[in-house]
Order: C-alpha cells, then sequence, then structure tokens
C-alpha cells in the first residue's frame, strides 16, 4: 500500500489527525494494534478547551456534543473547606466543556466510517522503518499476513508505550520527566454530579476532585500512595474518605452508589524533545504526559494534530515545508507552558508529605492569593480554558 501519511495509533489525536487530512484531500491510513471495542473501553477524561470544541465542530464531529456536553463557565477550589469559585466566563470570556472522551473518540470513528475512510486495527508486530529517508515505512501483521505501508510521512499518535518514540535512536531524542509520588483513585457510578461545576479539594488528608461525564454519571478522584491497591478500597471506603476531604455542606449532598469503575491512575510530567525525527512526527501522548490536575492531555493532543495537519496540507498544497520544520518548536513552546500549568495546579492541590507544615502553608498563601487577586485567577482561567497557539 502506498499513502501520503501514516497515523499510528488510533485514539482522539490519530483519529482527529486523520479526519484533518481527510478534508483537506491528503491520502492518509490509520494503523492501530487493538481492537475498535478496546479503543471505546479505555476510561478517560473528559473537559475540553474552547479550542478544542471550536475544532471538533470544524472537522464536522460536534453534532452530539453540542446536544449531550455540558458547558462549564468555571469551577470551584477548596483548601480545607474553604471554597473559591473561578469565573471563566467574567475573567476570560471563555468556557470549557463536559464531554467525555470515549465520546469524542466515538464521533470521530463513526465519522471515519461513513466515509469509508482506511482504519486498520488489530495490527500486530508494528514496525517503524526508513524514518529519515526519502520514504519511510510501516509494517505489520494482520491475521498471519504481513502488510507494508509505503508513505511520505508518519504521524506517531500511539501514545506513551507505542512504537513511534521507541523507533526514534536515543541519541536523537531527549526527555524530561518527574514522577509524583501519589496516584489518583478515581470511582465512576451512575449518580447525578454532587455540583454542577467541577470541585477541586485540598485537604490535609489529600487531594480529591469531584467531576462528571453527564447529568447522571459522575467521576470521582481522591489522592492515594503509589502503594495503594484497587482491591483494597471498597465503595463504602472510598465514599467515606472522599467525603472526608470536601467541604462538609458539598459532602452532605454527595449522592453514592455501587461504583461501575474503579482504577489507580500514577501521575507522572513526561515531554520528549524533539517532537521530529527525519519523517516521523510526535503528538499526543506520544509525545508529552501532564497529571491531569490540570484537564489538559486530550486538549494538548487535538491541538498537536491540528498543527500538525496544517504543516503537512500546506507541504501538499503549497509546496513549503516551513510548517514541518516548525512543527516540533510550535508545539513545545505550548506545551511546556501547559507543563507549567499542570505541575503548579498539581503542587497547590495535592498533599505533599516530604514539604512538612512549611509546604502546606506556602499551599495556604498560594490559595489565599489567588482568593484575593483577580490577576491571579485570570491567569488560572486563561490556562485552564486553554492558551492560544
Amino acid at each position: 500500500m502506498r499513502v501520503q501519511v501514516a497515523i499510528i495509533g488510533a485514539g482522539p489525536a490519530g483519529l482527529t489527525l486523520g479526519r484533518l487530512l481527510e478534508r483537506a484531500g491528503v491520502d492518509a491510513v490509520i494503523i492501530e494494534r487493538r481492537s475498535a471495542e478496546y479503543v471505546l473501553g479505555r476510561i478517560r477524561a473528559g473537559v475540553l478547551e474552547q479550542s478544542s470544541v471550536d475544532l471538533l465542530e470544524a472537522i464536522g464531529v460536534g453534532g452530539r456534543m453540542r446536544q449531550e456536553g455540558i458547558p462549564h463557565d468555571g469551577v470551584e477550589l477548596s483548601f480545607d473547606g474553604d471554597m473559591l469559585r473561578i469565573v471563566f466566563q467574567d475573567l476570560v470570556g471563555r468556557k470549557v466543556m463536559i464531554y467525555g472522551q470515549t465520546e469524542v473518540t466515538r464521533d470521530l470513528m463513526d465519522a471515519r466510517a461513513a466515509t469509508g475512510a482506511r482504519t486498520i486495527y488489530e495490527a500486530e508486530n508494528v514496525s517503524l522503518h526508513d524514518l529519515d529517508g526519502a520514504s519511510p515505512k510501516v509494517r505489520y501483521v494482520k491475521d498471519g499476513v504481513s502488510h507494508e505501508i509505503s508513505c511520505d510521512f508518519i504521524a506517531g499518535c500511539d501514545g506513551s508505550h507505542g512504537i513511534s518514540r521507541a523507533s526514534i535512536p536515543e541519541s536523537a531524542i531527549q526527555t524530561f520527566e518527574r514522577i509524583y509520588r501519589f496516584g489518583w483513585l478515581g470511582v465512576l457510578v451512575d449518580k447525578p454530579p454532587v455540583a454542577d461545576e467541577l470541585i477541586y479539594a485540598h485537604h490535609e488528608r489529600g487531594f480529591a476532585l469531584c467531576s462528571m461525564r453527564s447529568h447522571t454519571r459522575s467521576r470521582y478522584y481522591i489522592q492515594v500512595g503509589t502503594e495503594e491497591k484497587v482491591e483494597e478500597w471498597s465503595d463504602d471506603r472510598f465514599w467515606d474518605e472522599l467525603r472526608a476531604r470536601l467541604n462538609p455542606d458539598v459532602a452532605e449532598r454527595l449522592q453514592t452508589g455501587k461504583s461501575i469503575e474503579k482504577s489507580i491512575a500514577p501521575l507522572r510530567s513526561f515531554v520528549a524533545e524533539p517532537l521530529r525525527f527525519g519523517r516521523l512526527f510526535l503528538a499526543g501522548d506520544a509525545a508529552h504526559i501532564v497529571p491531569p490536575t490540570g484537564a489538559k492531555g486530550l486538549n494538548m493532543a487535538l491541538q498537536d494534530v491540528r498543527v500538525l495537519a496544517e504543516a503537512l496540507v500546506e507541504h501538499y498544497t503549497e509546496r513549503s515545508n516551513a510548517g514541518i520544520d516548525t512543527y516540533s518548536a510550535r508545539v513545545l513552546n505550548r506545551t511546556w507552558k501547559t507543563e507549567r500549568f499542570s505541575w503548579w495546579m498539581t503542587s497547590l492541590l495535592h498533599t505533599f508529605p516530604e514539604t512538612g507544615p512549611f509546604g502546606r502553608r506556602i499551599q495556604r498563601a498560594e490559595f489565599d492569593y489567588l482568593a484575593a487577586s483577580r490577576i491571579a485567577q485570570q491567569s488560572l482561567a486563561e490556562n485552564y480554558t486553554g492558551l492560544e497557539t
């Protein structure tokens, strides 16, 4: 098979890139090692920046999002029970949308299927070749038969543990990483959310987050140690701990029930540089990871592929390499700013036993400053709703 662009990974990043290129007339195929059902089964975040909402609308997959998504004008922060609402609309004139990543993926899959664009699922033994040559190749095995795709460019959208970044020689890439000494224990429950907007809570017992997937399905998280096991957390134990970390009035409103999904996600910050090696470009989780505190992972991925699509379309329509030559620098500029914000939110809202009482007093001072300063609130709102690229 010969195509112009081979996209590795059928998550939101790969599917969005495929959609952008398809609408621009660029021939692309997506190769995914998992089944479509497995991809849709991943439970992920669902806070979309205004720019992400605009992008999904622009590529014609925003219909269900408009009907089922929940616009939010702000978020609430809590510190030892004291509440502070950050009003995005008032501060920066933007908002965010609650719409699950699974639903974004489903919409993109449905749109791709409707046009007959090619996606190869359950591709085994995927490998990348001749990345620094004029015609890179992707090899894989499907149903026991070996295949090869020749292309002009490869887009690595296959996540942190995918083959794309691993195919770059160690001497040609530098990585930056911070591992946090805690994770998030998350519970999904078919109960109405405890509040109309997300609540981020700092408590001496640890961080908590009250989130949602819809008006009838809620997602809650608490900070736990990396040594904790899901099996050690009964539903009752989780609800008791969550209540203890919330403002008493919020805790009183909390509707609990049997969890329909429960998992622990470790937290880390990660960036790879550069995001291009020869004809291979990295995007999404293959390029960077952020703690989920700032709700940035999906949004970063969508903005990455927007920039990459513009660069590739420019290459084919204008015979210019300006966009692809500056892709890495443009994306990394935004990446590090977003990494900073996610690190800051994580630092403010979680407990760090190693910093002792001094560290908690600094966190309290940060919260009080935020509560008293409109400029500080504007900075948070600007970052949370999405920086301009």
